[in-house]
């Protein structure tokens, strides 16, 4: 199999290395987390100037329509940066779940500006009971004569407090764990009723515990057919998974590089500690897990879409076990190698294991999959 990469992607990943290069090096990433939105919106302006905010917004509504490889493709460079922007929540999740759920008129009005950086969407799904469960949602839609009132508690939002606008899930009929009776619903910023309540992620990222108390919406604010969002939300779930496993091996990818320059520099003895042949086999076995992670990664890229949903899953959950135990064997691996300061916030080496611990965790960490995969037998 052909695994090179078309004059086009190379030109897509080219660009996101000069952008990195020039202006989003560990100092600047730094200050921007530690500002008051932790996140920059001259960042995000500039990820719409040079095109990469439009990767999976289709050509008709602005974009570049492209698919789940040149998303990797951002995703890897991304990881290697620990981008705080919002690109994986708006421009990965929402955006895939607004083309698969919206209605034409929607899409003409609301792709466009999420491609051009002017509004940022972000999909509130999963509830503090739901253990990465799709299906179970709590959240209800009650309908009215004028629309819907929703109540819900959906946590952990990633991004939430960015968002111009919220896409919530919510049981519209069915009970709590069925496959039906789950709509979808356009949620604007400023809405009354909802609340959200902010706070950091240990990986520097924001994150936010989203309520709505009897938020009225027309009829109008639904998005797609009504009791029938699940296809479309586990599908744009499923392509944020693949996008997350692609950010991991950008991670590690750059945690190694980093590590073996330290087992070059660092003398012991009269020496590098590079030299010590138990550090080399702990190094072989670091290289040996990105590069299962890697592969995993491709076919991850070139299975989220799949229409069989049970062959999707199983590939998905194979990947996040494969990678998110490599993320925890690189991670501590490579701070061990780094001694003491592998954990100073001074070096950019702890910031990469904090990112890898949580994206072992995110998405349903390695046990969740490891049994989903099981399931699938």
């Amino acid at each position: 199999m052909d695994f090179s990469f078309s004059e086009e992607q190379q030109q897509l990943d080219d660009t996101l290395r000069r952008f990195i290069a020039r202006g989003y090096g560990f100092e600047r990433r730094n200050a921007i987390r530690n500002s008051s939105d932790g996140w920059s919106r001259e960042v995000w302006r500039t990820l719409a100037d040079i095109g990469v905010l439009a990767v999976n917004v289709p050509e008709e509504h602005g974009g570049l329509g492209y698919g789940p490889v040149e998303t990797m493709l951002v995703m890897n460079r991304f990881g290697a940066a620990l981008l705080v922007e919002p690109f994986l929540s708006s421009a990965v999740v929402a955006t895939t779940l607004l083309r698969q759920a919206a209605d034409d008129p929607l899409k003409a009005d609301l792709l466009p500006q999420l491609a051009g950086g002017e509004k940022i969407a972000v999909l509130a799904h999963y509830e503090p009971g739901s253990r990465f469960e799709t299906r179970h949602v709590e959240a209800t839609a009650r309908a009215t004569q004028d629309g819907y009132v929703l109540d819900a508690h959906k946590a952990v939002v990633l991004h939430a407090g960015a968002a111009d606008a919220l896409l919530v899930s919510a049981r519209s009929s069915g009970d709590v764990d069925a496959a039906d009776g789950i709509s979808l619903f356009l949620v604007p910023r400023g809405t009354p009723g909802l609340t959200l309540r902010e706070y950091p992620t240990l990986d520097g990222q924001r994150a936010a515990e989203v309520l709505l108390r009897e938020v009225a919406l027309p009829a109008s604010a639904r998005l797609g057919a009504a009791h029938a969002a699940l296809p479309a939300i586990e599908l744009a779930l499923d392509s944020g998974l693949a996008a997350l496993c692609a950010e991991a091996v950008g991670v590690m990818d750059a945690l190694i590089a980093a590590t073996v320059d330290y087992l070059k520099t660092r003398r012991q003895f009269g020496q590098p500690i590079g030299r010590f042949q138990a550090l080399q086999h702990r190094m072989a076995d670091m290289l040996l897990h990105r590069e299962q992670a890697r592969s995993m990664s491709y076919l991850a890229a070139m299975r989220c879409t799949s229409d069989d949903l049970r062959e999707r899953r199983r590939t998905l959950s194979a990947a996040k076990v494969t990678i998110g135990q490599a993320c925890r064997f690189i991670g501590q691996n490579a701070v061990q190698l780094h001694g003491g300061m592998g954990m100073s916030d001074e070096l950019i080496v702890s910031h990469w294991f904090k990112r890898l611990a949580m994206i072992e965790l995110s998405c349903g960490d390695t046990d969740t999959h490891l049994q989903r995969f099981i399931a699938t037998q």
